[in-house]
């Protein structure tokens, strides 16, 4: 690793825990003439990209996970954690650099929320006409009784924001709620989001700490299927959003109440990272990794109408162990949505391609290209990636990546 132990692993296992390269440097280039401004479409017109959008409709491609991040300076209730806002920890300080970098952010007061948002835009509008991004708004932790826990809290994006983004730029952008299960509220925030054009609800159990196996979220689950919004949750071991000591509700196990109550449910990063309970075997049994637990789950005829996937994260070096069963596993494919997790793609170490060469899943004369995409446009960058990918002739096809028909209800 080095780089001083990449700041002494992120300080503290942060930056997705650290399995990090350097062959593309530290820090994203960021390359256009600022990040206020529109990418250049027109140079990313070469035979990679054009045989990645081989076959593809761009009207039905919808980026399934991209996050908004900022420090609330555009006063429109984006709120960040003073550990990270202002640096206060190590582990705070090294994310924040990491997450501003990667959206290509300009640090000064009143530019942070408004640069993120641009170059997210600007990524978005040097996608083919018609293709969309699903951005993410995300609440606070909150305990049982439905109180917020600021203190384990990293950041809020509330989804009045996530849903103006989408409104100022509708051609581009869909948008996502994010409605903790326990809140008093639950349900009357559902009815709104799902009335103000919400996709989806986003969960993240380890962060937010929500029990998907807590009795308290089945009223929950019932409006969520009645409302026929899926729900993308996380589902394995968090290394990116710090939050309260209950990385254990990220067990793919525990999604079985919502399965089995009808809701649409779709495991962000299919669970590739960590492990978990085998909770089949007993509270106490052994520990296996979470990615066999969640492809139990695939496999279980029960919920195959109502499970599903996406491929946000997959190409991190963390993560990539799990690249060639997802490409040889066929039969999981038409439940595999494809997702970014922006602003991931752009934090430089989490990438390695020459790694994803040496496993065979990638031709070296591909890298220079991928590279000058990444520099420019991770969106594009996650998308020909994928499209590209291929082990003993398994790819991504075409339909992981139309994913538009399991939101536009």
């Amino acid at each position: 690793m080095n780089r001083r132990n990449f700041l002494i692993c992120a300080a503290g296992a942060g930056l997705a825990a650290c399995k990090v390269s350097f062959e593309h440097g530290i820090k994203n280039p960021c390359k256009s003439p600022n990040a206020m401004s529109a990418l250049p479409a027109a140079q990313f017109d070469t035979a990679l990209v054009r045989a990645a959008w081989a076959g593809i409709d761009p009207a039905q491609v919808w980026d399934t996970h991209a996050h908004l991040f900022g420090d609330g300076d555009s006063g429109a209730g984006v709120w960040l954690h003073p550990d990270m806002a202002e640096g206060k920890t190590l582990h705070g300080k090294v994310q924040r650099t990491g997450y501003l970098n990667a959206g290509c952010v300009i640090d000064q007061e009143g530019m942070r929320d408004k640069s993120m948002l641009a170059r997210l835009q600007a990524c978005a509008a040097a996608m083919p006409v018609g293709a969309k991004v699903m951005v993410f708004a995300f609440d606070y932790t909150h305990n049982e009784a439905g109180g917020r826990m600021l203190e384990h809290s990293t950041f809020y994006v509330p989804d009045a924001y996530a849903r103006d983004a989408a409104r100022k730029m509708p051609e581009r952008f869909e948008w996502v709620a994010s409605i903790h299960p326990y809140r008093k509220d639950a349900l009357d925030a559902l009815a709104k989001a799902k009335a103000d054009g919400a996709r989806a609800v986003k969960w993240l159990p380890a962060a937010q700490g929500m029990n998907p196996s807590n009795l308290l979220c089945k009223p929950f689950f019932r409006a969520l299927a009645t409302a026929r919004l899926p729900l993308i949750i996380h589902a394995g071991k968090e290394v990116a959003v710090k939050g309260p000591d209950t990385q254990t509700f990220g067990n793919p196990l525990r999604l079985r109440m919502a399965l089995d109550e009808g809701v649409r449910v779709i495991v962000a990063h299919c669970a590739s990272l960590g492990s978990d309970t085998d909770l089949d075997q007993g509270k106490h049994g052994p520990e296996v990794d979470a990615f066999d637990l969640f492809a139990r789950l695939m496999d279980a005829p029960q919920y195959r109408s109502n499970l599903f996937a996406d491929l946000s994260a997959v190409a991190q070096m963390n993560r990539m162990d799990t690249l060639p069963t997802l490409l040889r596993r066929n039969d999981w494919h038409p439940r595999l949505l494809n997702g970014s997790d922006y602003p991931l793609p752009g934090v430089m170490p989490l990438y390695s391609l020459n790694k994803i060469v040496e496993a065979k899943m990638l031709d070296a004369e591909h890298i220079p290209t991928l590279r000058t995409l990444r520099e420019h446009n991770p969106l594009l960058f996650d998308f020909v990636l994928k499209r590209t990918l291929n082990i003993d002739g398994s790819r991504f096809g075409p339909d992981i990546f139309q994913t538009r028909r399991w939101f536009d209800v």
